[in-house]
């Protein structure tokens, strides 16, 4: 199955007039393809991305087109339409993410480089949203797996909604086997089935310790969705919460999210595991 990765945004760069320019960046998940097309920001609309894309998918028609930036996904969502190619929302689109940052740094060296302050994978979020109390469960707790465990106690049991990428797998991320893999365990009760079926439409993305008053777990889901898990006080919890974002460095970003009915570890709901953005990318 053919996959692209892409993204429809302005660049730190203008053309002769003054006018931002704004860049089509288009790849495989080997980068074995890539398209690369500007347009001045007056024409930067889906009847353009239309007319470049054709071509492209002469080269390589893909079976869908993975999109991060929000304000990307209309228009190419419009211009797939328009092509009869699927377009989906991914944050998980690691290979054109490394080629952006790639990019930004060539970008510095163009005359044409505008010198404004440029994050180019780097999204705006909301503040993050608590989450329905119709969804939550009987309680929480932080957790931990040896990766060499991870997927043979996992991928073949039989759990209704189990997200495990290929590419997350410790073995595929170098991760020796006895390396400690965090996560967060919930353990739903009757609300179980009903909070695995909202995670998987909200689609999971990471789960992060964030220091405050209170303190708060947080997690991050969809392109820029957030939503407030659990908020806590305690001492020992807070130590625990640092543990798992110690861990989580130590293991590439690599972490999980659990929900089950209970904690008797005979049925699970759902299982994702997760990586949210590597810092050492």
């Amino acid at each position: 199955m053919v996959i692209w990765q892409a993204d429809f945004y302005r660049r730190p760069l203008k053309d002769s007039s003054g006018q931002p320019l704004w860049e089509l960046l288009v790849c495989d998940e080997t980068r074995q393809f890539e398209w690369v097309a500007m347009c001045p920001q007056s024409q930067a609309n889906s009847t353009w991305l239309i007319e470049q894309l054709k071509p492209a998918i002469m080269t390589q028609k893909p079976e869908r087109i993975q999109v991060f930036r929000p304000q990307s996904l209309s228009l190419l969502e419009t211009a797939g339409k328009a092509l009869g190619i699927r377009v989906e929302p991914d944050r998980n689109t690691v290979i054109l993410k490394q080629w952006l940052k790639e990019r930004s740094k060539q970008y510095s060296e163009l005359e044409n480089y505008s010198h404004e302050l440029y994050e180019p994978v780097k999204l705006d979020q909301p503040p993050p949203l608590p989450l329905p109390e119709n969804l939550w469960g009987d309680r929480w707790r932080f957790a931990n797996i040896p990766a060499g465990n991870l997927q043979e106690f996992f991928a073949d049991r039989p759990i209704p909604i189990l997200q495990m990428p290929e590419h997350l797998l410790p073995l595929n991320l170098g991760l020796a086997s006895v390396v400690a893999i965090p996560g967060i365990v919930i353990d739903g009760g009757k609300k179980s089935m009903m909070l695995a079926r909202w995670l998987a439409e909200m689609k999971p993305f990471s789960c992060n310790y964030i220091p405050g008053s209170p303190d708060g777990l947080i997690l991050e889901s969809g392109l820029i969705d957030r939503w407030v898990m659990a908020t806590f006080e305690d001492a020992e919890v807070t130590d625990a919460a640092k543990t798992f974002e110690v861990r989580k460095q130590l293991a590439k970003g690599l972490h999980f999210l659990l929900v089950q009915p209970d904690d008797s570890g005979i049925t699970f709901s759902g299982f994702w595991l997760l990586q949210g953005e590597n810092k050492n990318n």
